[in-house]
């Protein structure tokens, strides 16, 4: 790549000649603000808070696209450029509902509020016309348009990224809107709830449906049995609700938390996901062998299973029918632990801590009942839980470690890497290695399977079979892969998250801000995490977790058997575009 040299703010630098500002400015450690911009998701421009002057230009120029050119000068801080920012942000605030007080957005990162006190802006020179629109409250989101500053940055992720496209701009002028076609609720829509938009917004236009109220109504009803369960991903990002380093493992922190917020047990999800692995790995066996329908595709992410249901019903037969691992590992404790324990299982209130947002809506689904009853009754984002843990003064970081409680404190490694894209299928090859060869592999590092690439496709051979697999993540990705399936490329078994990285950057982890996220790719640090604990875990296979073996030998009797399909395997609906 050919270099140009740009001078900033006095400060000469070679940079490639592709760069923009922007990213000039920032290897010299200069900030610039910005508002709209997320790198390789919105970078159009329309904020106006990243203004600079560019010696020879007419008029001030957008630093997040304008690109360099040898010799240019750039200025930015002088008065003319501080002043249009300024100008520009009060624009913005003269008709935001800035009720910052009630705001969920107000105790963790509001952009808006982070940029008008980087600016100092004390004071709004003009006074806009407010709107009291209504919340569009759909199962997993509430879309709040009198938030809503008009950034894009959901509209991009929505259309480009996941390529799900249900909300633009409507309207024009001052009564331009960020909406779904004409103003339908988003659940009346294709939105598949992956929460994608809540991590690209800048303030609370866009957020969960809070369940908070529902989870202490049940803690505080001394009748109720409440039971947390918690994914891989929420133990590697829960402490930055808490200011500690992106990606560092809370696992003991988060289980003594939750002990105090006052659930009766505490479990990990991850012997949910150890179960999947035996049922789902058992499905990839007996298709392979039977000449079965093939590829088998995973079915852990919600937002995937709602994405394919919408966009590729002909090929619903080729996802696995197991439930997700939080629905499975619900429907085994109200059956196998109710009865274990002597509890009505009518009394057993599960409350699922997931890093999605996806799963709030896929708990309410009629086909996750077991006995007539919800495998998982209550689903809480990390999110959620943070919000929590903070509203009741306990100093998360300054908190012990405890483990989980018994019966099920012994998951997987494998059943923690869930939680990254390739984890399920660098889980399930680690099991079905074994069972195919009827021998213990000694290599379990699945390399070419991990990774942000965005599709990965590897050729692992077990025994005689050379398995093809593919992982896409990332509901564009996705997209991509499907075409290609149904255009004849051949795999025996894929995997899909609707997440961009997978669960670790599920629509319900904590929010980065966009002067984080820009320049800093927080699911990398997030899934080393992941794979730190499953490197230091005595089990790192499914089928060897004791947990799960005793749940066969008690309960299911063998992997794939009737009594498993009735509890852990589901089925699917082919939808139309709108709901």
């Amino acid at each position: 790549m050919n270099k140009v040299c740009v001078t900033i703010d006095g400060i000469s630098l070679y940079v490639p000649e592709n760069y923009t500002i922007l990213q000039a400015a920032k290897e010299v450690n200069i900030n610039i603000p910005t508002l709209c911009f997320l790198k390789d998701i919105n970078e159009i421009g329309c904020c106006r808070m990243c203004l600079v002057e560019v010696k020879g230009a007419k008029s001030l120029q957008a630093a997040c696209v304008y690109p360099v050119s040898d010799g240019m000068e750039v200025l930015t801080h002088t008065p003319k450029v501080m002043e249009a920012r300024k100008v520009n942000l009060e624009l913005i605030l003269s008709n935001h509902n800035s009720r910052c007080q009630t705001c969920s957005r107000s105790w963790m990162d509001c952009e808006l509020q982070a940029l008008a006190n980087k600016l100092s802006v004390e004071t709004v020179r003009f006074e806009g016309e407010k709107k009291l629109l209504p919340l569009d409250i759909g199962p997993s989101i509430v879309r709040d348009p009198n938030k809503c500053i008009l950034c894009r940055r959901c509209v991009s992720v929505c259309k480009n990224v996941q390529t799900v496209g249900v909300i633009d701009l409507v309207n024009r002028g001052f009564n331009t809107r960020v909406a779904p076609p004409f103003d339908m609720s988003l659940s009346d829509t294709p939105c598949v709830n992956c929460g994608q938009c809540i991590n690209v917004c800048p303030v609370n236009a866009l957020h969960e449906k809070s369940d908070i109220d529902r989870v202490w109504e049940a803690i505080y009803d001394p009748g109720k049995h409440v039971i947390a369960q918690t994914a891989p991903a929420v133990r590697a990002a829960l402490g930055e609700a808490f200011e500690m380093p992106v990606g560092t493992l809370v696992t003991g922190k988060m289980v003594t938390a939750l002990k105090m917020l006052g659930f009766d047990k505490v479990f990990d999800t991850d012997t949910g996901a150890d179960l999947t692995i035996m049922e789902e790995g058992t499905e990839l066996i007996d298709r392979i062998r039977s000449g079965g329908k093939l590829p088998l595709i995973t079915s852990c992410s919600p937002g995937w299973i709602k994405f394919c249901e919408h966009n590729y019903p002909d090929m619903l037969d080729n996802l696995s029918t197991c439930k997700s691992p939080h629905q499975m590992f619900g429907a085994i404790l109200k059956t196998y632990y109710a009865k274990k324990n002597n509890i009505d299982p009518a009394d057993i209130v599960v409350v699922s801590v997931m890093p999605c947002t996806a799963k709030k809506y896929e708990a309410a689904r009629p086909e996750l009942k077991t006995e007539g009853m919800p495998d998982v009754d209550i689903v809480l984002t990390t999110r959620e839980l943070s919000k929590m843990i903070y509203d009741i003064g306990i100093e998360f970081p300054e908190l012990g470690d405890s483990d989980f409680d018994s019966p099920f404190g012994n998951a997987s490694g494998a059943g923690v890497i869930f939680g990254s894209t390739g984890g399920v299928m660098e889980a399930a090859l680690r099991t079905v290695s074994d069972l195919l060869t009827d021998r213990s592999a000694d290599n379990i590092e699945y390399e070419e399977v991990r990774g942000l690439e965005d599709i990965k496709v590897a050729a692992i051979q077990i025994g005689d079979l050379k398995l093809r697999a593919a992982v896409a993540h990332g509901l564009g990705n996705a997209r991509k892969l499907m075409e290609a399936i149904r255009a004849g490329e051949q795999f025996h078994f894929v995997e899909i998250m609707a997440c961009p990285g997978g669960c670790v950057n599920g629509g319900g982890q904590p929010l980065q801000r966009s002067d984080f996220r820009n320049w800093t790719d927080y699911r990398v640090l997030r899934t080393k995490g992941l794979y730190r604990e499953d490197r230091s875990s005595y089990i790192r296979k499914s089928h060897n977790n004791p947990s799960v073996k005793k749940i066969y030998k008690e309960f299911l009797g063998a992997a794939g058997g009737s009594k498993a399909h009735e509890l852990l395997h589901t089925h699917y609906i082919p939808r139309d575009n709108y709901k």
